[in-house]
């Protein structure tokens, strides 16, 4: 009986002429394009300037690009280094091998350059391109699957990927397909930040550390199930652990965050507006629109105090004019009479 899988593509590049379209790469392109265009509509929400986060990413992504290779190489050394090995292969990055730890680290290095010449606090900026970084993820890891690589154990379930190729000892079967696992779970993940964004006002860098926590939970499980070569610590993969800290470095931070500063930034970017939700959560009984009606009222109220009396109209008789008219008149008529007897 012939099993279902999910087949692998027979090979990972296309010719177009001279010019060869690698899969791996192309995943890679598509997920930043995906990441500054969903970064963007956000940072806008918030109150930013179209183009901002596309200007920040051009230092962030050769920055994450380059961290992610060097984690790549510094922690699978022996695939480049060891006998028989080429080194030249360390820069062909072309080939897979991007380590997700050191591209966010790395692209945080250069999204903080292009943020500080900027003016433009960098957490804020790190929140509104979190959803869109998961979805780079999860887009980039189809980038495997062209180059059969980064598979887990041996399974016959209807969705394993098959594996056809046998460079550097890999054995042609069928086997649990991890890159789709981590791909549906990034983009649960970056489901997550939106929704909780949205519900909780996340502010001050605990949406993207909301996303690292979620990333690195689902990362911890899917990265057990691989069967690919890799450092053992107390008999966990070294990403194990890696997945293991960093969890436990972005819930910390969320926790202290939320504490000394909660709310949102009012303003993310120098001279815009605040933004719609800034700062503290808004009470929910109404006791916001009370406050605005009684400044309002007091603003009314101060307007009526400075404004000048209104002068009456001129067909009302004013009376201390009447009295005055009164008094002349018996001024005139006295002045008559004493006329008359001299």
């Amino acid at each position: 009986m012939e099993l279902a899988f999910i087949p692998s593509p027979s090979r990972g590049v296309l010719h177009l002429g001279p010019v060869p379209l690698r899969g791996y790469a192309f995943c890679i392109i598509i997920g930043v394009f995906v990441a500054v265009w969903l970064g963007n509509r956000r940072w806008i929400a918030r109150g930013g300037r179209p183009g901002t986060v596309a200007d920040i990413a051009v230092w962030a992504v050769p920055f994450g690009l380059i961290g992610g290779r060097l984690y790549h190489v510094i922690t699978d050394y022996q695939l480049y280094f060891s006998e028989g090995r080429d080194w030249v292969d360390a820069f062909k990055i072309w080939e897979g091998g991007l380590g997700i730890w050191g591209a966010i680290a790395f692209g945080a290095l250069g999204a903080w350059i292009g943020a500080r010449r900027r003016g433009i606090p960098l957490p804020a900026y790190a929140d509104a391109v979190a959803p869109g970084i998961a979805l780079a993820q999860a887009i980039g890891r189809w980038g495997n699957w062209f180059n059969q690589e980064l598979y887990g154990k041996a399974t016959d379930l209807p969705w394993a990927v098959e594996i056809t190729s046998t460079t550097d000892g890999r054995v042609p079967g069928t086997y649990h397909p991890t890159f789709l696992y981590e791909s549906l779970w990034c983009i649960g993940v970056a489901l997550l930040v939106i929704w909780a964004d949205r519900r909780f006002k996340l502010g001050h860098g605990r949406a993207f550390a909301l996303y690292v926590a979620a990333y690195c939970a689902g990362r911890f499980w899917i990265e057990y199930m691989r069967v690919d070569d890799a450092h053992h610590i107390l008999g966990l993969r070294l990403n194990n652990w890696t997945a293991l800290l960093v969890f436990l470095l972005a819930v910390v931070y969320m926790v202290l965050s939320a504490r000394s500063r909660p709310g949102r930034e009012a303003v993310v970017e120098p001279g815009t507006e605040p933004s719609e939700g800034a700062g503290a959560p808004e009470e929910s009984d109404g006791s916001a629109a009370e406050g605005e009606k009684a400044d309002a009222d007091a603003d009314a109220d101060a307007a009526d105090e400075d404004a000048p009396p209104a002068a009456p109209a001129d067909d009302t008789e004013r009376p201390d004019e009447t009295a005055d008219g009164a008094d002349r008149a018996r001024d005139v008529k006295d002045g008559a009479d004493s006329a008359k007897k001299g």
